[in-house]
């Protein structure tokens, strides 16, 4: 069992785990044993809250496949259960970035005494000359 928060969890079933051999250095034991986990979470047949799955699937994750699957390799350590776990921790932050609901944000505008103020400093920049005082530069 998988808590995301306090009123949310994922059963073990959701979630699918496949052992594989990790790529890259560890001497010996990298051929021999299937250490990387590859962490599968159907997001369209999961227990999430609608609104948690169309955010999640909304999302232009290259983790995301076409079929609505996230998937999660974790292969950053030597034993099968710390990769286990690192795969299970990327997923609840995945799943709590998408739980957030974002502030909308309201167009402003300046107002009317920012614009004075810009277009006293423009003024002033410009040396409050006319066009016939800068024709004798």
């Amino acid at each position: 069992m998988l808590t995301i928060s306090d009123s949310l969890a994922l059963t073990d079933d959701e979630v699918e785990f496949h052992f594989i051999r990790a790529s890259g250095a560890g001497g010996q034991n990298v051929n021999k044993v299937a250490t990387a986990v590859h962490l599968r979470f159907d997001i369209r047949s999961s227990s999430l809250p609608e609104l948690c799955k169309e955010r999640l699937l909304a999302r232009g994750d290259q983790r995301l496949t076409h079929d609505g699957v996230l998937v999660i390799k974790a292969q950053q350590h030597r034993t099968q259960e710390k990769n286990k776990e690192e795969a299970l921790l990327r997923l609840r932050g995945i799943i709590q970035s998408a739980l957030v609901v974002p502030n909308r944000r309201r167009p402003t505008r300046p107002g009317p005494a920012a614009h004075k103020r810009r277009m006293d400093s423009k003024k002033k920049r410009g040396g409050d000359q006319g066009p016939a005082a800068r024709q004798d530069r």
